[in-house]
């Protein structure tokens, strides 16, 4: 059977995969009492017509739709939809209101913003027909169709094709098929570039080892003897010696948080081999921006990143304290920042840079910076008289290289009172191995943002 999608729906893509209608019960879709009744004339015209997600009205909203008839298995189904709507809005803005999600797949979707700098990779390379192997529930497939690319979306659960299969109705150039990955025939399918995004998950846990992920890594980038143009999206904590040297990955950031690596291939690889990060930086007005930042030495991203000689002991303290974005860390970009920033880290393999200067210019979007107002020991005793005598109510406090957690340091400090402080706990200086003296200590840096 071929899905039409649900009768009320907007035009819609080929459908390769058997689903639900209002006439025939085929397959469950996600636990079918959760879906199901979605996929129907009735409930598509149900969920379109439901107001905003307000978690003070929800209760009310279900008690009124079920006196009005309603089913109250799609009742729950509608309400569950407009909750996890109303959360995608993050990741996919105004698409959201005309898709259908799980948690699992909303959690584990590539932001739409992200997805338009993949798409923009394939565009810019000229090729004719994608092929988007894991696609979940589409996030990537819809960015690469509404460059206008045509798309071959496969997934290998047939609920969660279902859902993609709703997601790219706007798409006409989008085709969803529920196949496994590796059984695609890309040259029968036309297909001359390939994205992969591989299960990273088993029962919930996150899987390091890319070769235990679904397909394994290995498996993905052996399709490069069938097409030059591949990209992969990787866990960002990807061991840097599991990258082939001949690609270019790049690592992304959305307002400060990592949220992957892709790894490109062949015409993908605009750069060339080697390493990036990418911060992408939304402003007050909601307009988005973009900032990408090239280590021009690092020609082979297999390579362990350089390090730079870090501060021998804390009077060599600078007057600002300058933390990397996460995706600067992951590429291994620290030493590169330091060097153009004149700075050094306060300690070995430890990612916050003391330094004389503001970053300016290209290297803001790329940095958070204090100024260091004091320098503390890290003495329990003396940090709780420290709060106790200033009145310190509102600390906030951040970690890097202790075995400190900063929700149990501030419960262990009671704060209370009208004044606030800024905190940065870590250690200072070399390592006793390397300096022969008493090694690097760890203090608390009392600082102010820039």
């Amino acid at each position: 059977m071929v899905w039409s999608g649900p009768a009320a729906g907007p035009s819609h893509p080929r459908a390769e995969i058997p689903i639900r209608d209002a006439a025939h019960d085929m397959i469950p879709v996600m636990n079918a009492a959760d879906l199901a009744p979605l996929l129907t004339s009735e409930g598509w015209a149900l969920l379109s017509s439901l107001p905003p997600y307000r978690e003070d009205e929800a209760l009310a909203l279900g008690t009124s739709l079920r006196e009005q008839g309603h089913a109250p298995d799609l009742v729950a189904a509608a309400l569950t939809q407009q909750r996890l709507r109303s959360r995608a809005t993050a990741k996919f803005g105004p698409f959201a209101a005309q898709m259908l999600f799980t948690p699992e797949g909303l959690e584990q979707a590539t932001r739409l913003a992200v997805g338009a700098h993949h798409a923009s990779r394939y565009a810019r390379a000229g090729v004719s027909r994608v092929a988007d192997l894991g696609c979940g529930i589409g996030g990537d497939a819809l960015a690469l169709a509404g460059l206008d690319l045509s798309v071959l979306a496969v997934e290998h659960d047939e609920a969660t094709a279902a859902l993609a299969t709703v997601n790219l109705m706007p798409f006409p150039q989008a085709v969803v098929r529920c196949a496994d990955a590796l059984e695609v025939d890309l040259a029968a399918e036309g297909v001359d570039a390939v994205f992969a995004d591989p299960a990273r998950r088993r029962q919930g846990e996150r899987v390091g080892d890319p070769e235990q992920w679904s397909p394994r890594l290995s498996q993905i980038l052996a399709l490069r003897e069938q097409v030059a143009a591949l990209g992969v999206k990787v866990a960002p904590g990807i061991d840097h010696a599991t990258l082939p040297a001949d690609t270019h990955v790049q690592w992304v950031s959305v307002d400060g948080q990592v949220v992957e690596a892709g790894i490109w291939c062949g015409p993908l690889a605009v750069e060339g081999p080697g390493r990036s990060a990418l911060c992408l930086r939304s402003s007050s007005e909601g307009r988005q921006t973009a900032h990408t930042l090239v280590d021009p030495d690092c020609q082979d991203p297999s390579t362990e990143p350089r390090q730079i000689d870090p501060l021998t002991d804390v009077d060599e303290l600078g007057e600002l304290l300058i933390e990397p974005d996460g995706a600067a860390i992951r590429a291994g970009l620290v030493a590169h920042l330091a060097e153009r920033l004149g700075a050094a880290p306060v300690a070995s393999r430890i990612a916050y840079l003391s330094g004389p200067t503001p970053p300016g210019g290209d290297l803001a979007p790329f940095v958070r910076s204090w100024r260091v107002l004091e320098v503390l020991p890290l003495h329990l005793k003396d940090l709780k008289a420290r709060v106790r005598e200033r009145g310190i109510g509102r600390l906030e406090i951040h970690k890097r290289g202790v075995e400190v957690s900063p929700d149990a340091l501030r419960a262990s400090l009671k704060p209370r009172g009208p004044a606030g402080e800024t905190w940065v706990v870590t250690r200072i200086g070399v390592s006793a191995e390397a300096s022969g003296r008493a090694g690097a200590r760890g203090a608390v840096l009392v600082v102010e943002p820039l």
